[in-house]
């Protein structure tokens, strides 16, 4: 092997009538550096996208949901008991998920409450610790007796409500009074706002204590479902198999956040694959170029070849000169690009260059570098290079010496 690249490094010297194909080499450098470097940026951003999302919807919602087929039902304790035995359940919590139309002095707008247990520490909402959130859904030391409610920042918002504001809830069901059916209403102080940074949350979302939903749908002791929060999100699937078996069975059914966000998930990662093959397509076309400036080495070096054969080199070992040259190449540029892309991604780890439109969720562009996503990257380019060498070199192993020594 020593013979052979010896020969693969000096051919790697290009003489000056050979500078066409020194800037053809170094183009194919050039190409598969930036083809790793843009590949590694930005499955790092998507990256660190799905993990945002997975942070901001997890910071809201339960890890699993269990609900009834029947709607809202009672007599739910014991489940919740035997749920909160569970080794690798964390906690779990009664919840009531109900629509109403929010009322303030300013405007009417529709609103998704839910009823929590401020108690529990597995409900804490963003910006509210577990002391803070039990004051806030408390019934207030006034002379009203006011209920607290939390609303999303968006939605007090477009609503005009600030804290400290009385607002009406109007429960989208209606009750049967003498005078007929109307609509059950209740009155609440507004004693906060929460930001989750998702724009499907903070503008229609809003929390109060689980009794006062029970009592604005005119439903006491009925909730909605039982929410759990697992020690292990990636493994909530193998949890949910190991949950007391009649909460699979009718009339309860389970969902996890993976399939509730199913839909958010599967685009990202839709997203993320479409991206790797696109830019996975710059690397091709510097691929190519490693094999143009092979073939033009082999028309160049025919002479080179027939005196290396005539001096008893091998096929193989005249494919290995060549194929050596293209690895070389493609591994300088699979270095650089990986090292570009790593750097890059730690700038804007570091420092906030792109600032994002309030329509995103985030402000910064997020980034997650994982080392596998960077190898798989840097082995793909590589491979890519390596194909790219094998008709060239297979061209100049199978030369004749005879006619190249004639017509070189």
């Amino acid at each position: 092997m020593a013979v052979e690249l010896f020969i693969a490094r000096r051919y790697l010297k290009a003489k000056r009538k050979e500078g066409f194909i020194s800037l053809i080499t170094f183009l194919s450098v050039a190409g598969v550096m930036v083809g790793v470097m843009a590949l590694v940026v930005v499955i790092a951003v998507m990256n660190g996208a799905e993990t945002e999302f997975r942070r901001r919807i997890l910071g809201l919602e339960p890890h699993i949901l269990v609900m009834n087929y029947n709607g809202t039902f009672g007599n739910y304790n014991t489940v919740l008991e035997e749920i909160q035995t569970h080794p690798h359940i964390r906690d779990a919590s009664p919840i009531l998920f109900a629509q109403a139309i929010i009322r303030t002095r300013h405007a009417m707008a529709g609103a998704m409450v839910r009823g929590i247990v401020p108690d529990n520490s597995a409900s804490l909402i963003k910006g509210f610790d577990e002391p803070a959130l039990k004051n806030a859904l408390a019934v207030q030391k006034n002379s009203d007796n006011l209920p607290g409610i939390i609303l999303g920042k968006e939605l007090a918002r477009s609503m005009g409500a600030m804290t400290g504001d009385k607002i009406i809830l109007m429960s989208t069901r209606s009750v049967i009074s003498p005078m007929g059916q109307i609509t059950a209403m209740k009155q609440f102080v507004v004693q906060g706002t929460f930001s989750s940074g998702m724009s499907e949350y903070d503008g229609m979302l809003a929390y109060v204590h689980l009794e006062q939903a029970q009592s604005l749908i005119k439903d006491p002791d009925k909730i909605s479902a039982i929410g759990i929060w697992v020690d292990d999100v990636f493994k909530v699937k193998e949890i949910r198999k190991t949950l007391p078996a009649d909460l699979e069975h009718h009339p309860f059914y389970v969902r996890d956040w993976m399939d509730i966000n199913q839909s958010l998930f599967s685009a990202l990662k839709l997203e993320k694959t479409a991206m790797f093959i696109i830019l996975t397509l710059i690397i091709l076309v510097a691929a190519f170029n490693i094999a143009s400036a092979l073939i033009m080495l082999v028309m160049e070096k025919t002479k080179d070849i027939a005196v290396l054969k005539a001096m008893g080199a091998t096929h193989r070992m005249i494919r290995q000169i060549f194929i050596i040259k293209g690895l070389v190449i493609g591994t300088i540029g699979t270095l650089l690009g990986t090292v570009s892309g790593i750097g890059i991604c730690l700038l804007l780890k570091r420092y906030d260059f792109i600032q994002l439109p309030k329509a995103y969720p985030f402000s910064t562009l997020p980034v997650q570098l994982d080392p596998m996503d960077v190898l798989v990257i840097s082995v793909s380019a590589i491979i890519i290079c390596f194909i790219s060498t094998l008709y060239p070199s297979w061209k100049a192993s199978n030369m004749d010496p005879l006619e190249a020594i004639r017509y070189g």
